[in-house]
C-alpha cells in the first residue's frame, strides 16, 4: 500500500512539473490533469487511511488503505472514474474508522477527525457526480486541513486551551465544511467562508500549538516545531490568498493559494510527523538527523518561490519553485529513507 502512496505521490509531482512546462518523461506528462487527485487521493488519502487502521487496530479498518492505493493504481492506469469511486469507498471506509476511533475516546478532536474523513467522501461523491476532480478541491481541502489540525488539537491538551478557544476551533471546523459546501453552488458564500477557516484555523494553531514549547529543545524535538509552525504559516496564508480576487478561478492567483495550502501547510507536516509515523505503519524506525532540516528548509524556499511568482506574474519564478518543491519531496524521500536504512544496518551489526 505504502509503495503503490509514494508511486502516486512521484507521479503527481512529475504531472506537476509538466503543467509547469518542465520535461518530463512522456507517461507522466499524460498524467497532467490529474496532478491533484494523483497527491489528494492516491497519496494522501492511502497514507492517511493507513494510519487510522494501524490505530484503530481493527482488521477491517484496512479496506480504506487498500481500496485508496487501489484506486491510485487506477490513477496511474488513467481510469478516472474507477479511481474516484475506490477512493469514494475509501473514504467511507475511513470515516467508519474515524467514527470507531471517535466512540472509543469521545473528543472534539475525535469528531473533527471523522468529519475531515466525511469531508474526503463528499469530494469523491462530488468528483463522480460532476465527471470532474476540480469539484473536489474544497472537500479534499477540508479533508486534509480538518485531519492535521484534529490531530494537534488532540496534542494542545497539554496547554488545556481555555473553552472559548475550543468553541473558536470547533466553530472554525464547521465553518471550513460549510464553506466546502458552498464553494460551488453559491461561491459568493462559500469561497470566503473557506479563506476564512483557513486563515482562522492558521491563526488558532499558531496561537495553541503544543510544538511552541520545543523550540528551545534540541533535536527531532525542534526539528517537529519548526517544520509546524512553518505549516500553520502556511495556512494562515493560504486563507489570506484564498480572499484575493481569482484565487478560486485557473490562474495564478488559485496556484498560490492552492500550493500555500497543500505543499506548503500540508507537506510541512508531513515532514515533520513522517519520524513518528513511519515507525507505526511501516515498522521502519527513523532516527533524528540534521539533515532533516534541509528539505524542510527548501521546501520553504519553493513554496515561497512558487507564490511570489504568481502574484508577481512571473512564471518563470513560480516554475523553478515548483522544481524546487519537486526537489524538496524527493529530498524528503532520500533523506527519510537513507536513515531508516542506516537504522536497520546498525540494528543488524547490534545483534
Amino acid at each position: 500500500m505504502l509503495a503503490l502512496a509514494f508511486a502516486a505521490l512521484a507521479a503527481g509531482t512529475l504531472a506537476g512539473l509538466a503543467r509547469l512546462g518542465w520535461e518530463v518523461p512522456r507517461a507522466a506528462s499524460a498524467l497532467a490533469a490529474l496532478h491533484g487527485p494523483l497527491m489528494a487521493a492516491g497519496f494522501f488519502g492511502t497514507v492517511i487511511s493507513l494510519e487510522r487502521a494501524v490505530g484503530l487496530g481493527r482488521g477491517w479498518a484496512y479496506g480504506a488503505p487498500v481500496a485508496a492505493a487501489a484506486g491510485a493504481l487506477a490513477l496511474l492506469a488513467g481510469r478516472t472514474g474507477t479511481a474516484a469511486a475506490l477512493g469514494l469507498i475509501a473514504a467511507l471506509a475511513l470515516l467508519a474508522a474515524a467514527l470507531a476511533l471517535w466512540r472509543l475516546q469521545p473528543a472534539l478532536h475525535g469528531a473533527v477527525g471523522a468529519a475531515g474523513a466525511a469531508a474526503w467522501a463528499l469530494g469523491q461523491g462530488a468528483w463522480l457526480a460532476a465527471g470532474a476532480p476540480s469539484a473536489a478541491v474544497p472537500w479534499w481541502a477540508a479533508f486534509l486541513v480538518l485531519t492535521v489540525a484534529a490531530e494537534r488539537l488532540e496534542l494542545a491538551r497539554v496547554l488545556a486551551p481555555p473553552p472559548a478557544a475550543r468553541r473558536a476551533f470547533a466553530a472554525l471546523a464547521g465553518l471550513l465544511l460549510a464553506g466546502a459546501a458552498l464553494a460551488g453552488p453559491v461561491p459568493a458564500a462559500g469561497q470566503p467562508a473557506t479563506a476564512l477557516a483557513l486563515a482562522g484555523l492558521g491563526l488558532w494553531l499558531l496561537r495553541h500549538d503544543v510544538a511552541r514549547r520545543n523550540l528551545a529543545r534540541p533535536g527531532m524535538p525542534r526539528f517537529l516545531a519548526l517544520a509546524l509552525l512553518a505549516g500553520h504559516a502556511w495556512l494562515l496564508a493560504a486563507g489570506l490568498l484564498a480572499f484575493a480576487p481569482g484565487a478560486w478561478e485557473p490562474g495564478p492567483a488559485r496556484d498560490a493559494f492552492l500550493h500555500a495550502l497543500f505543499l506548503g501547510f500540508v507537506f510541512s507536516m508531513v515532514f515533520g510527523h513522517a519520524p513518528m509515523i513511519l515507525p507505526a505503519v511501516a515498522g521502519l524506525p527513523v532516527p533524528w538527523t540534521p539533515l532533516f532540516h534541509a528539505h524542510l528548509v527548501l521546501l520553504q524556499l519553493a513554496v515561497a518561490l512558487r507564490v511570489a511568482g504568481d502574484l508577481g506574474g512571473m512564471h518563470a519564478l513560480a516554475a523553478w519553485g515548483g522544481l524546487l518543491g519537486a526537489a524538496a519531496l524527493a529530498l524528503f524521500v532520500l533523506v527519510t529513507a537513507g536513515a531508516a536504512a542506516l537504522a536497520r544496518l546498525r540494528g543488524r551489526d547490534g545483534g
